[in-house]
């Protein structure tokens, strides 16, 4: 598989985690319709997930330019 097929799926697979982190956070506030201590606890799992999902991008990036 060439470099540039793998930098592509690894910026897509981080494009796809920050959407889903977005939603699902969104989806628990209108669905609890308050922010409580599991919101949160979910809201920091998700900022990690949403990290991770970035930090995809920049290497999916990179790896396609190379």
């Amino acid at each position: 598989m060439q470099l540039s097929t793998i930098g592509f799926l690894l910026h897509t697979s981080g494009e796809l985690l920050i959407a889903f982190t977005v939603l699902r956070v969104h989806h628990r506030v209108l669905h609890d319709h308050k922010i409580d201590k599991k919101v949160f606890e979910d809201m920091r799992l998700e900022q990690f997930i949403g990290v991770v999902g970035v930090i995809m991008i920049i290497t999916g990036a990179s790896m396609q330019i190379l």
